[in-house]
């Protein structure tokens, strides 16, 4: 299994323009795959769900990065939502930002997208590409590739050789950085061409909807579920076996 690329000029050499219809260099399988497997890839919610639980979280998380594994429904539902609802992922290229274990790329992979997902951490992205085979229900290879960068630091050069039609985000939610995920959502902004999906805690909502349309300049910003993150105790100084956060599933409009 290959190692994810390091996100530097020589590797920006090798990404070309994620634009609709047009192949890329790295892509793990031909267009034409792409293409095919995209119009197979009529999935049911249950069915993608049910693909999603197998998917292997991460080993050891890292508290600074704040790493939860995204969870299977909430994972399934997003892009049950996107695929059936919006641009859809037949042959659509994304970037998902903050890839982590790769439950939201390797599956907008299964349902016909072409994936670049970007992570700081190796372990991570190691995890991710075992993902990307194991859970895999077609014979051809996902059109996925995995690129080892620190969001935060990818700039405006770089955010241009990515461009692609979507990016899909479940971000730090700022905890332990304040203001981490807008940060993620500015990043996001200067790659999508289409629209970007994310994840918020709903007690940001007021300031999430002005700063997108007032600062990020999205043509529109939509809350388009709510949603209880069950988040399981991942941390020693977690008290509870489980705990409920109130989420916004959020789609911004690119103009």
């Amino acid at each position: 299994m290959p190692n994810p690329l390091s996100l530097n000029h020589r590797a920006l050499c090798s990404i070309t323009h994620l634009s609709p219809g047009e192949n890329r260099k790295t892509c793990l399988a031909g267009a034409g795959a792409c293409w095919l497997r995209g119009v197979l890839a009529v999935m049911k919610l249950k069915d993608l769900q049910s693909l999603l639980q197998d998917c292997k979280p991460f080993e050891e998380p890292k508290v600074e990065l704040e790493q939860y594994t995204t969870r299977p429904h909430i994972a399934a539902h997003i892009l049950h939502a996107i695929h059936n609802s919006y641009e859809g992922f037949d042959d659509t290229t994304v970037v998902d930002l903050g890839c982590g274990a790769g439950a939201l790329g390797v599956g907008a992979a299964i349902l016909g997208g072409r994936i670049i997902g970007i992570d700081i951490d190796k372990d991570a992205l190691a995890i991710a590409q075992e993902n990307a085979v194991e859970l895999n229900p077609w014979e051809e290879d996902l059109c996925i590739d995995f690129v080892n960068a620190d969001v935060l630091e990818l700039v405006p050069q770089m955010c241009e050789k990515l461009k692609a039609d979507v990016v899909i985000t479940n971000p730090p939610f700022g905890t332990r950085t304040k203001g981490v995920d807008i940060e993620f959502l500015k990043v996001a902004s200067q790659i999508a061409t289409s629209a970007v999906y994310s994840l918020h805690k709903s007690s940001t909502r007021s300031y999430i909807q002005r700063h997108a349309t007032k600062v990020l300049g999205f043509k529109r910003a939509q809350v388009v579920a709510e949603l209880r993150y069950d988040l399981p105790k991942t941390y020693k100084f977690h008290k509870k076996a489980c705990k409920d956060i109130e989420v916004d599933f959020w789609r911004f409009e690119v103009k």
